[in-house]
């Protein structure tokens, strides 16, 4: 007896070939994150990393050589007449820590400008005064808000705001597929728009990120969040279903283990240090730190780059928008065509029948 109605083996098997062509996606997902995040992170070690020894005279200079040659190109140490010029360093990122010596010595460092950088340089100089028998006084010049501790809150901001921006591509790309491109273009602003808003809301009265600059820091966002989603909406028009995969290439894998939230470009890989100056996410982040404790120090710069995805964004609609202009004629023509040969075909029969007759 049978045990009731079974598909046939060919649906199965069709079934089956589309089930595993799209599983290509998260496992080549999977491949990516793992290679950017673990090669992005795994093992960071300074590089060229600016720090300053304020002093001058042969004792300075000595010991500013020193480290330069113990550190094997980890630093890049420099001497500077006076605590003001070093604090200044400090304070417009030409530096990331400024070593006092003396019987009480003391390093300078301005966490608000990376945590991790400063954690990496309070170890180096700890250890220079235990050689000299003298514990280190560590003063934060630039210190960050106080819901913001570890400074690393404007990097899960940037998290929080790319998965709403690269989930909208998703959503319009997919449900609004039969739209045209320009309400799905309109739509993209919008979506920005609130993404931002909820931006934010969470980096300031819901978790205190940022103790003020809160309007320049939503300016920053839309800005960033309008640039994904443009490139995301157009990229649709050719990627398809690979538009996610393509998408999290982008705004994921290549952007957060770029964009110096967690470790700046002088503790990771060259590739990715390389990022950091053109990507859109290290824009954001630098961007902010400019604005909100920075004084505005190179804020036009961060912001150009923004401006300059955003701007990206509009051409990838544009060629999109061509590109399917281009694909309604082609289907218009072929259309017309198909009407023309149909059209002949019966005047063809109607004679055939009139001659049979």
């Amino acid at each position: 007896m049978s045990a009731g109605p079974s598909a046939p083996s060919g649906s199965t098997a069709g079934a089956l070939r589309h089930v595993l062509s799209h599983l290509v996606t998260p496992l080549l997902m999977c491949v990516g994150m793992g290679l950017a995040y673990l090669g992005a992170f795994h093992a960071p070690e300074p590089h060229d990393l600016r720090v300053d020894v304020v002093g001058s005279g042969a004792s300075a200079d000595v010991l500013a050589q020193t480290l330069q040659d113990r550190g094997d190109g980890a630093l890049s140490v420099r001497t500077v007449a006076d605590r003001d010029t070093a604090v200044n360093h400090l304070r417009t990122q030409q530096s990331y820590g400024a070593y006092l010596p003396g019987s009480s010595p003391e390093l300078i460092v301005a966490t608000a400008s990376s945590d991790t950088s400063a954690t990496v340089v309070q170890k180096v100089f700890t250890d220079v005064a235990a050689e000299q028998g003298a514990p280190l006084k560590v003063t934060n010049a630039e210190p960050t808000a106080d819901g913001d501790p570890t400074g690393q809150g404007i990097f899960f901001l940037l998290v929080a705001v790319s998965i709403g921006s690269y989930a909208s591509v998703a959503v319009i790309g997919g449900a609004g597929a039969v739209l045209a491109l320009r309400i799905r273009a309109a739509l993209a602003v919008g979506a920005s728009l609130v993404v931002s808003v909820i931006g934010a809301v969470l980096a300031g009265p819901l978790f205190g990120l940022v103790d003020h600059g809160l309007g320049g820091l939503w300016a920053m966002a839309w800005l960033y969040s309008a640039g994904i989603l443009l490139i995301g909406v157009g990229l649709h028009t050719f990627l398809k279903r690979w538009t996610t995969l393509g998408v999290m290439v982008l705004f994921v894998m290549l952007n957060f283990t770029s964009s110096g939230g967690i470790f700046r470009p002088e503790l990771q890989p060259g590739f990715f240090g390389s990022l950091h100056a053109f990507w859109n996410g290290a824009g954001f982040v630098e961007g902010v730190r400019s604005h909100v404790y920075f004084g505005g120090y190179a804020l036009g710069g961060h912001v150009l780059v923004l401006a300059l995805w955003f701007v990206a964004g509009l051409a990838v609609v544009g060629v999109a928008g061509a590109a399917e202009a281009k694909g309604r004629r082609a289907a218009s023509e072929l259309s017309r065509a198909e009407a023309l040969a149909a059209s002949r075909a019966g005047v063809e029969e109607e004679m055939e029948e009139a001659v049979a007759v």
